[in-house]
């Protein structure tokens, strides 16, 4: 592919493509995904060089699988001040904001959609910066990628382009570059200043604490224990059990799982601190786990699967642990991944997740604007009605029966 090159004098920016994080030093990238790390943890782990090498090194994205690294570079006078990570797609698995039926309808009408350029963390529907910019470069550094990728793709004839999961801020900086803002939901939680599960409990209805209460005791019944671990506890014996749980639900989900065995090794070697590990085990034997990234103050639940059933130990492992753990440990929010109304009487709020996308064909882009002004008044009611029917007291008399 043609790499986008803009090296116009007039902002002294140049614009290039990497096929691979091989080639660019882990420190340089950071200090665009996330400057913040140098003291401390990263706001999320999902743009940082370690993770998303870890998926080109275990075969999760490039030759074979859909996901064909192009990462955006933009240099100033030499200096790197923003990057993206960017993919040639051949299909539409594995990014949760869902255009199939963009491609029908295009394909139809005798368009060819793909390949299109995917700007996000494949596999990964969790927010979070895109345009990953130096402090101080935030305005020159944004319009450099956004206008590299749209390059990108107009150069090398492609259908559009599509940034997701990107951060409110980012959506309203590309609404006014041209792009066009799109608007899903997902379910979070979200600390009310909590110390303990019980404070949380106690900021719920009745009914709702009630249920909960119920439901953890019917997992806990299931005759084991559960095994929170992170850093070095975890070890690779535990990967052995959780990719046996992650086979079987990407089998069902997907039909084939995105993420390779190779990625788990990966993940021990580099990963480990950004990751906790929810297992349960019984007789000797690890049956569930659920598998949460490690932000600043938020954790992100991602993977879940077993071996055996148990009534409630899946709400148990996916949301209430990591409720529990996120209290903990002084974090203030916990997403639980894509879609779920179940999660809505489990403490989890529908929150607005936002999108940007460039179309070519004029025409085509048009329908698609449609559509998405269509698609906004939904589920800004969606969201409206459900936070009305949330799990929370209505008044503050509200107390235990």
């Amino acid at each position: 592919m043609h790499d986008g090159t803009d090296d116009r004098a007039e902002t002294q920016i140049e614009i290039s493509v990497i096929p691979s994080l091989g080639g660019i030093d882990p420190a340089d990238w950071d200090a665009c995904a996330c400057p913040e790390a140098a003291n401390g943890r990263p706001i999320d782990p999902f743009t940082t060089h370690r993770f998303l090498l870890a998926l080109e090194r275990s075969g999760s994205v490039g030759a074979g699988t859909g996901w064909q690294p192009q990462y955006l570079l933009a240099r100033q006078t030499g200096t790197l001040i923003g990057t993206a990570p960017l993919y040639a797609k051949t299909h539409s698995q594995g990014e949760y904001i869902f255009d199939h039926n963009w491609a029908h309808a295009y394909e139809r009408a005798g368009g060819q959609y793909y390949p299109k350029l995917q700007m996000a963390v494949p596999h990964t529907p969790a927010t979070g910066r895109r345009l990953l910019v130096k402090p101080g470069f935030e305005v020159v550094g944004q319009s450099a990628l956004v206008q590299g990728a749209v390059q990108l793709a107009a150069q090398n004839h492609l259908s559009s382009l599509h940034i997701t999961f990107c951060t409110d801020a980012e959506a309203n900086a590309g609404a006014q570059m041209g792009l066009m803002p799109r608007i899903s939901q997902q379910f979070h939680w979200e600390s009310q200043g909590y110390k303990t599960f019980d404070d949380f409990l106690a900021s719920l209805s009745a009914r709702k604490r009630k249920n909960i209460r119920r439901e953890r005791a019917q997992a806990q019944a299931f005759g084991g224990t559960i095994h929170a671990l992170t850093g070095d506890q975890i070890q690779p014996e535990h990967w052995d059990a959780f990719w046996r749980f992650y086979q079987d639900t990407g089998a069902r989900k997907w039909g084939t799982p995105y993420l390779t065995r190779a990625f788990f090794d990966e993940a021990q070697e580099t990963l480990r601190d950004d990751m906790l590990l929810l297992l349960a085990e019984r007789d000797g034997h690890y049956i569930a786990g659920a598998l949460n990234l490690i932000g600043r103050d938020t954790l992100y639940g991602r993977y879940w699967g077993c071996t055996e059933d148990h009534p409630c130990l899946h709400f148990e492992l996916c949301y209430y642990q990591a409720i529990d753990w996120a209290i903990t440990h002084g974090l203030t929010r916990v997403e639980a991944g894509a879609q779920g109304a179940h999660k809505l009487a489990r403490g989890y709020l529908p929150v607005a997740t936002h999108s940007l996308h460039w179309i070519a064909d004029e025409g085509f882009r048009d329908a698609v604007q449609q559509f998405l002004h269509a698609e906004k008044t939904a589920i800004d009611e969606d969201i409206e009605i459900m936070t009305e029917y949330g799990p929370f007291k209505k008044t503050a008399k509200e107390v235990d029966p």
